[in-house]
């Protein structure tokens, strides 16, 4: 069973609408596995992390120093230095009127209840000389300041980065219970793709398709089941997904999705599962259809590779963060000044290939690509990230734009 938004007097689909089917349709991994701390970057937590221990698990000096009791302070004129305390040692409890040597992150001995940054201290031989004025109480990190035992300190759902391994690190924990990797099968299509390292014959082109396909998916932690280039054959074509099916938790494949003779992906489809193909008012990437074969979600992406990179960022990563068990898919944007005009409105979304630069006058602003075109790759080299034109909007230098990062979202 299939349905069609392809033929050209059809609506085209808010963006909107288009991914929140999408997100709708995303069924999040139930499998689970533990991991150690160096494996689990870029995986989804599948149980919540709670600590054990404070953090820090005893009061401890902020910075190097000397610790005292407060109360001495103003009471002599100078301080004996009786003991030394270095980070990873315990002191012995601070004799009434005297001092401890102590370092950062060191234990404060008992008794002490102040530490005075080393700055604020003129050495006189085996004693110290305070001065100016110090609060009681500083430059102590307590017990318990950052965690305390029995807080949760990572989410369900969260995907970990490097803060979030060592946030586990400081509470003890070696180990984390993840999602397990997405199986993501990946085809491209066209007898017209040659691989990189072959001679080019004319009329052909080297497929880059397949390796930004294989980036982005590795970029986000899934696992990658790589069928190549499928011929423009009917049986082909079934046969390859066919085999993504039973090997892979969502299909990916870019191009051979049209009404064109030489289109066999959405025939396939058609015939082995259902298929949905979208006009969806956004540019580059207009064309996306979404549609299973034997229950395994499949979306096709526009051949162009620009239009790839960009349907890929608005559509395709937030369902598979939504399959990973992801719980914020949205990816992070600014409100940049615009360095540019645009004068060329659209009746669809543009998310043109921007860059932040510094004009004459020292400020951040934002520049966009000369060129439209969805087959200039090195559109998306050059730029940072992307600036999302609203539907007939039009801009004036010094305006505030919608800007996405790449490194919101790889």
């Amino acid at each position: 069973m299939s349905s069609s938004c392809s033929d050209s007097s059809a609506k085209l689909m808010p963006l909107s609408e288009a991914l929140s089917h999408l997100l709708g349709s995303a069924v999040a991994l139930v499998d689970e596995e533990t991991v150690m701390l160096d494996e689990a970057l870029g995986r989804v937590l599948s149980q919540p992390v709670a600590s054990t221990i404070n953090v820090p698990a005893w009061d401890n000096s902020a910075m190097d120093g000397y610790a005292v009791r407060h109360r001495d302070i103003n009471g002599l004129d100078a301080l004996p230095v009786v003991q030394r305390i270095p980070a990873g040692t315990n002191g012995q409890p601070l004799v009434a009127g005297t001092a401890a040597r102590i370092f950062t992150g060191a234990p404060i001995p008992e008794g002490a209840d102040t530490v005075v940054m080393q700055e604020m201290v003129t050495r006189e031989g085996e004693s110290i000389r305070i001065n100016g004025d110090v609060m009681q109480g500083s430059n102590i990190r307590s017990a318990g300041e950052d965690i305390r035992s029995g807080d949760k300190v990572i989410e369900i759902g969260t995907r970990l980065h490097p803060q979030h391994v060592g946030l586990a690190a400081s509470t003890g924990i070696d180990k984390l219970v993840v999602k397990r990797k997405l199986k993501v099968a990946i085809f491209t299509t066209g007898d017209e793709l040659t691989m990189p390292g072959h001679a080019l014959e004319e009329g052909k082109i080297y497929n880059s398709n397949r390796y930004l396909f294989r980036g982005l998916l590795e970029k986000m932690g899934c696992e990658v089941v790589d069928l190549g280039n499928v011929a423009d054959q009917y049986n082909a074509t079934c046969e390859a997904l066919t085999i993504a099916a039973a090997k892979a938790d969502l299909i990916l494949s870019s191009g051979g999705v049209s009404v064109g003779e030489e289109d066999y992906v959405k025939k396939a489809l058609e015939d082995l599962g259902s298929l949905d193909l979208w006009k969806i008012a956004v540019r580059p990437g207009k064309p996306l259809a979404f549609g299973n074969v034997n229950d395994i979600p499949f979306i096709g992406v526009p051949g162009n590779p620009v239009s790839l990179f960009v349907t890929f960022s608005i559509f395709v990563r937030p369902f598979i963060l939504r399959s990973m068990g992801v719980s914020d898919v949205t990816p992070v944007e600014y409100k940049v000044v615009a360095g540019f005009d645009w004068q060329r409105p659209d009746k669809r979304a543009e998310y043109m290939r921007a860059k932040l630069v510094t004009n004459d006058e020292g400020l951040t602003v934002v520049n966009v690509y000369p060129s439209r075109s969805s087959g200039v790759l090195s559109s998306v080299t050059w730029a940072d990230g992307m600036v999302v034109i609203n539907p007939e909007q039009k801009l004036k230098k010094g305006d505030k734009v919608r800007y996405i990062p790449f490194s919101s979202l790889y």
